[in-house]
């Protein structure tokens, strides 16, 4: 997800400005993506440049509004029914990391595996804790941590793959 389209998702009930459109983007990911008060003025910036959000005076404090245009819905909407493909997402380091790894002479790949591995683990264990501790948590929140469970999962999957491929390679 970009900065760019969580904000139109925000603005979409409602309008909103900076400050109150930046807690609520943290709130919304828990906290696992943070975004800087700049980022949010910068893209509030560029949406307004682009005729998808527009500002609707201020509040009693003297914030800034910004509402969400027709056309900044219809993006919101064509964002929302595209598939997210491999290509947007971020390259995998770990993936970069292993593949050279297996190239460069003098890398105990063994141990790469099983440190990353106890990474992942202790993340896991981490993040199973949160999702226990969590009273009635919100629901995109929630999403959001059973995702990084998922992933954390997977990864420590991937690397056992990893440890067998590398084992059976070197015999």
């Amino acid at each position: 997800m970009s900065v760019k389209h969580g904000i139109l998702a925000l603005l979409r009930d409602r309008p909103g400005y900076g400050y109150q459109l930046r807690a609520e983007f943290e709130e919304s990911t828990g906290s696992t993506w943070p975004v800087n008060i700049g980022q949010v003025y910068t893209t509030l910036g560029r949406l307004e440049r682009d005729g998808l959000v527009a500002k609707t005076g201020e509040d009693a404090e003297g914030h800034v509004i910004y509402e969400i245009t027709e056309s900044g819905a219809r993006e919101l909407a064509d964002w929302f029914a595209r598939p997210i493909t491999q290509a947007q997402r971020p390259r995998d380091e770990l993936a970069m990391k292993l593949a050279l790894a297996v190239t460069v002479p003098g890398v105990d790949v063994a141990v790469l595996v099983q440190t990353q591995r106890e990474h992942a683990q202790s993340t896991l264990q981490e993040l199973t804790r949160l999702k226990v501790r969590a009273a009635a948590p919100h629901l995109a929140w929630s999403l959001v941590l059973e995702a990084q469970i998922f992933q954390a999962e997977a990864e420590i999957r991937w690397l056992d793959h990893v440890e067998e491929r590398v084992c059976r390679t070197n015999g």
